[in-house]
């Protein structure tokens, strides 16, 4: 499969369902209220640190036209992926983001705000792998290892899609973070990353051959912002999401982060 041809096709912006929206000129001002917004910043290419230590990325960039439409300011915090959810169902923050797929079990501790990108699961492998080609052929062969993280959504869709549906498999290596998890299959401790294409293609296109994708994609997600329960920020957020796809802003992010932007090693 051509993977880079691929990223069209995945849809990674909902405009084709984007509901009749408001122009950016119609949208809620609000009045240059700060909001504070919480990432993990090991996500890429949606939100990372360069070589120099900024963060960076295809989220950073949404924020910074969702506060212009907005008339707000943006101020960041950084927490691990494991607290972010309780921290914001707390109110500790007034948002969170980094890639969050949207789940029912989520709602019943955080509001979401609608999808902002639809993305696939994806098999990550070494560029010289040749003993399995797809989920089945990894499955049937109990010496390869999977490389997950603990309570994100490649972690279960490994466990329910790919293995035999038991969370403490012993062919399941936990990560605390993605990047840990990644080195883990550079260097041969793993055998398998289960991405979503934001990470997936990102990683491979800029790896030279050292890693590649294989079999079909395992289902697809939507990503939303996380806010507390009840939050005001919930309906200007969707006005400001809907105004982008309305006016096709997502297509120059997707350019920049997607397609032009290579990963530092």
């Amino acid at each position: 499969m051509n993977w880079t041809a691929a990223l069209t096709g995945l849809g990674l912006m909902l405009g084709a369902a984007a509901p009749l929206a408001a122009t950016a000129a119609d949208l809620p001002d609000l009045a240059g209220r700060e909001i504070v917004v919480v990432t993990e910043n090991a996500y890429p290419p949606l939100q990372f640190l360069d070589k120099a230590g900024t963060p960076i990325g295809w989220e950073y960039d949404m924020m910074a036209e969702v506060a212009k439409r907005l008339n707000a300011t943006v101020k960041y915090e950084t927490i691990s992926w494991d607290a972010m959810i309780p921290a914001v169902s707390e109110g500790q923050f007034d948002m969170g983001m980094t890639g969050i797929t949207i789940r029912d079990d989520r709602k019943e501790k955080v509001d979401f705000s609608d999808a902002y990108m639809r993305s696939e699961m994806l098999m990550m492998v070494r560029g010289d792998e040749a003993r399995f080609t797809d989920a089945a052929s990894f499955a049937a062969n109990p010496e390869l290892l999977m490389a997950a993280q603990p309570g994100t959504t490649p972690f279960y869709v490994g466990v329910y899609d790919v293995l035999d549906g038991n969370e403490e498999n012993a062919r399941i290596v936990k990560f605390e973070t993605f990047g840990a998890g990644l080195e883990a299959l550079k260097v041969g401790d793993v055998d398998l990353v289960l991405s979503d294409s934001t990470a997936a293609l990102a990683y491979v296109n800029g790896s030279n051959g050292s890693l590649k994708l294989i079999g079909d994609p395992l289902g697809a997600e939507d990503f939303g912002f996380i806010f507390p329960k009840g939050s005001d920020l919930v309906a200007p957020i969707n006005a400001a999401i809907a105004s982008m796809k309305a006016e096709k802003a997502f297509d120059a992010l997707n350019q920049k982060w997607f397609v032009d932007y290579v990963m530092e090693d």
